[in-house]
């Protein structure tokens, strides 16, 4: 089987851990943020779980039990406030996540993909809205200068709803079963706390050396300092 070359970052508009991954990716790894490829990770509506599964891949996904989400609410909590975040936490009703996800994919071909990202997380876990509504996702097009229609409807596009099945067969592919999850040749890092792990495998491998950064005097590939470890969570989420 082939490898990618290219690192990738598997990130859904729905976790918090992949927000709070996107942050930490930005502010404490810039250069490396700007080298990989963002794939979208979403649970599929109907339709796109039929095109998938006629294209030979399944969705792979078990729902949180309600312990575990309690933990969450808790964990997130706890992680947003030692970044100086708060967090304000969405009510999801009958939600459809390709409206936000394909609109991903609409807005990353027009060179906009990072800057929808960053707006809909904001949108979400700091200000509360709903992402799978139209409106909002319209909203945040015209805020990029983006054709709110065209954003807010990718789901109804048949040529959007294939790259978003292509998007699907990637994380069928990779093994992904949930997010953040970080892709480097045969390596796989899941949850918000592997992230300093993926960065200095990408060094390892790409031979990238420190560049200085004023959130980050480490520079975006080096490993975490001598004698730090992960505290046994990753982290991470559908």
């Amino acid at each position: 089987m082939a490898v990618r070359r290219t690192p990738r970052f598997y990130f859904s508009l729905r976790s918090p851990y992949s927000w709070l991954a996107h942050r930490d990716l930005h502010e404490r790894y810039p250069g490396l943020a700007a080298q990989l490829e963002w794939v979208p990770f979403w649970e599929p509506d109907e339709l796109s779980g039929k095109l998938l599964a006629e294209a030979g891949g399944e969705f792979v996904y078990t729902p949180m039990s309600r312990a575990k989400h309690l933990y969450v609410l808790a964990d997130v909590r706890r992680l947003g406030a030692q970044r100086g975040l708060s967090v304000t936490w969405p009510v999801d009703r009958d939600p459809v996540w390709e409206i936000p996800h394909l609109g991903y994919l609409v807005a990353r071909r027009h060179g906009a993909g990072p800057a929808y990202v960053e707006r809909a997380y904001r949108a979400r876990w700091q200000e509360g809205r709903d992402i799978c509504d139209r409106a909002t996702v319209a909203g945040i097009a015209a805020e990029l200068g983006l054709d709110p229609a065209e954003v807010s409807g990718a789901a109804d596009d048949p040529e959007v709803r294939r790259q978003g099945v292509a998007a699907l067969l990637d994380i069928h592919r990779d093994g992904v079963f949930g997010v953040p999850f970080f892709v480097h040749g045969f390596e796989r890092f899941w949850g918000v706390d592997r992230l300093a792990a993926f960065a200095a495998s990408v060094a390892d491998r790409l031979g990238g050396g420190p560049s200085t950064t004023e959130n980050d005097k480490r520079g975006p590939f080096l490993a975490p300092a001598a004698g730090r470890t992960d505290e046994g969570h990753a982290g991470g989420c559908g």
